[in-house]
């Protein structure tokens, strides 16, 4: 059995069970540089910007349930807002709900993924209820939640939120790579999400509104769909000791936010060569096809690491500063520039994405920061 490591750097406890090692370039940006899936390779990075790392991530490769016959590789990234709080536990408790409705049902699915997501919101709001009195800003906390599990040749991608999954294509005999989203996104920037939500919510004229140039649900959340905000889905928690800037001024009868994912299947073919997931720290510098070329046109090992900097990069040239100089500002400040970052690509291996077993050693690998 390959023993549990733990590493302990700076601001963060990422967790290792693959016997692989972790590094740091800056003293803000975290990375595993190459290591192995059960249908391929990976890299991941994260740069935190905030003073305490709102992000949360996980790839998890192995068993996917409690019973023997179900594997595959899972991976998890947790755009958190508001606090930390939401993330954490998304990375705590996501991936054993999944197990355990995996067990139940035997094998992966569509319900499977949902039931998965409501149990953590569910388990989530708890906390919120049993803390309310003692720390009521944990209702104002929430994260956004994008998932995929590949299993027995079969892609699934889960979201709440704004966060992003891409996978990369080459056709056969074309050398050039095609992005193609696999994640619907829940931002009030676009005009479907603003559509939607006049539709739930008819009588109220106020439900998104333009503040700052940025919509915003109810003037506050840029995002439709999260795990976690409690105060927007819940009118008990619309009211002291939460703090007044969260508070609506008027009652509400149903839930302004949705936890329900997005979920979109997808069979792997030859063609399907690697998918990247992120939180929007990287979008908002990057595009789908910006990415994938990078990640088709440069080695493997730190690719993820790569797609961070280049994000930071273009962070720091649209502040007309360098990238060095940015790397010198402090956690809190930097948030000034650029948001957290988390990245994980995935590399497939067509021999051996249809394979409904685990192939190399069982992987945990956490994202996630915690101070110590």
């Amino acid at each position: 059995m390959v023993a549990l490591m733990r590493i302990v750097i700076s601001c963060w406890k990422p967790e290792v069970r693959d016997g692989g090692s972790v590094g740091r370039d800056d003293r803000l940006l975290w990375y595993k540089d190459l290591g192995r899936h059960s249908v391929g390779e990976f890299s991941m990075a994260v740069s935190q910007a905030n003073n305490i790392l709102e992000d949360g991530s996980q790839i998890e490769s192995g068993p996917l349930s409690w019973r023997e016959g179900t594997c595959g590789t899972f991976v998890g990234v947790y755009d958190g807002h508001g606090g930390p709080e939401t993330s954490r536990y998304i990375t705590e408790h996501l991936f054993a709900n999944l197990k355990r409705f995996a067990s139940e049902q035997e094998g992966i699915s569509v319900d499977v993924i949902r039931k998965a997501f409501s149990a953590t919101e569910e388990g989530f709001i708890s906390i919120v209820r049993k803390q309310w009195l003692n720390k009521p800003q944990i209702a104002s906390v929430g994260s956004c939640c994008l998932v995929s599990i590949i299993s027995g040749g079969m892609l699934y991608v889960a979201n709440v939120g704004d966060s992003r999954a891409v996978l990369g294509r080459i056709e056969r005999g074309i050398r050039e790579v095609t992005a193609v989203q696999m994640s619907a996104e829940h931002n009030a920037s676009f005009e479907s999400v603003r559509e939607e939500l006049h539709s739930l919510h008819p009588n109220d004229p106020q439900i998104v509104v333009l503040k700052h140039k940025v919509w915003r649900v109810k003037g506050l959340i840029q995002v439709s769909r999260s795990i976690g905000d409690a105060y927007l889905k819940d009118a008990e928690f619309n009211c002291e000791p939460l703090i007044s800037r969260f508070r609506l001024p008027e009652p509400f009868h149903k839930p302004i936010l949705s936890p329900e994912p997005s979920i979109v299947t997808h069979k792997l073919s030859p063609e399907d060569q690697f998918l990247i997931f992120a939180s929007d720290g990287l979008w908002e510098h990057l595009s789908n096809q910006e990415a994938a070329n990078m990640i088709h046109n440069s080695p493997r090992n730190g690719i993820a690491r790569k797609l961070v900097k280049t994000a930071l990069q273009v962070a720091a040239k649209k502040r007309e500063m360098s990238y060095q100089d940015l790397t010198k500002i402090d956690r809190g400040v930097r948030r000034h520039f650029h948001d957290d970052i988390s990245v994980i690509v995935l590399f497939l291996d067509p021999n051996l994405i249809s394979q409904n077993f685990h192939h190399g050693p069982v992987l945990s690998l956490k994202g996630a920061g915690v101070p110590v």
